[in-house]
């Protein structure tokens, strides 16, 4: 009977082990970390990755004094490593957008400076048109 026991408990830590490594993996694919299996891409949606990292705290709160030291120390990792990384994201996303919108700004200054160059030409060519029909 204790052996039946025993196997169960065994399974069951298995299959905890398998569902946090199921969320762990489709987070670090939704962060853009790990090929989708399925596209054979690298994507990226953080507000999905948000949402799988909350199923899990929502999994360590649910099971909060009925996981064996081992099942704690996995899911408490899982979540601290997916954490770490979604923020890195974040702060990525966050110089990227700097940086187009930077490069925006540039652009933007570099079409005013043709438009007033081109301005200046106008009037040049206009003013010596003038002195040239005097």
């Amino acid at each position: 009977m204790d052996k039946s026991i025993n196997e169960e408990h065994n399974r069951d830590e298995y299959l905890f082990q398998h569902l946090i490594a199921m969320f762990q993996s489709l987070a670090f694919q939704q962060l853009g970390k790990l090929v989708n299996p399925i596209t054979g891409k690298v994507e990226g949606d953080l507000q999905q990755a948000k949402i799988t990292i909350d199923m899990l705290v929502m999994i360590q709160k649910k099971t909060e004094g009925n996981l064996a030291d081992r099942e704690k120390q996995l899911l408490d990792r899982a979540i601290m490593e997916l954490q770490m990384n979604y923020v890195e994201e974040l702060n990525t996303k966050d110089l990227e957008e700097e940086k187009e919108k930077n490069e925006d700004i540039e652009e933007g200054k570099k079409e005013e400076e043709k438009e007033k160059e081109s301005e200046k030409k106008s009037k040049t060519e206009s003013n010596d048109k003038k002195k040239g029909d005097n």
